[in-house]
């Protein structure tokens, strides 16, 4: 399959954080490897899974979901495309539309890319978003505190 520019950019740079097989019991994902987790994806043998496999899944399962390639900041594309890798498609897109004031329906439509195009500021935009990661992150460590340790895995996906 042909891949944009704009999708291979942000998948090399999501595999950077998410690197390769990773068994972790204080991983709520479960095996991993690639960022790809057994609990979600229970038929799928992640042991032996390639990484054009895992490409593939992210192009299929949540780059086209978020539209990556409609959104208008190569930037904000990448923070919620990893951050629906990171925590799910609904609650990435949540987050950015109650940050533009569209209606936070979990699902990036017309009215969610048109609020983006519309935002007074896009690097103001980008720096809101990232913030509301980094409070995302911090909340799930305040009330699952052996988390502590995936938090500065969690930082430097946002600062990228």
């Amino acid at each position: 399959m042909k891949y944009s520019e704009r999708f291979i950019e942000c998948v090399k740079i999501l595999l950077q954080h998410e690197g390769g097989y990773v068994d972790d019991p204080d991983d709520a994902g479960g095996e991993t490897k690639y960022g790809i987790s057994k609990r979600a994806y229970p038929d799928i043998d992640i042991k032996n899974l390639t990484i054009d496999e895992a490409i593939a899944i992210y192009h299929r399962d949540y780059w086209r979901k978020i539209k990556g390639d409609q959104i208008i900041c190569n930037d904000l594309a990448m923070q919620v495309f990893d951050m629906a890798v990171n925590a799910g498609i609904q609650t990435a897109v949540k987050m950015l539309q109650n940050i533009i004031g569209a209606y936070p329906d979990g699902i990036i439509g017309p009215e969610t890319l048109t609020a983006i195009d519309k935002y007074l500021s896009i690097e103001g935009l980008l720096w809101q978003y990232r913030y509301e990661r980094m409070k995302y992150y911090t909340s799930i460590v305040i009330n699952h505190p052996k988390n502590l340790k995936f938090l500065k895995g969690w930082i430097n996906r946002i600062e990228k």
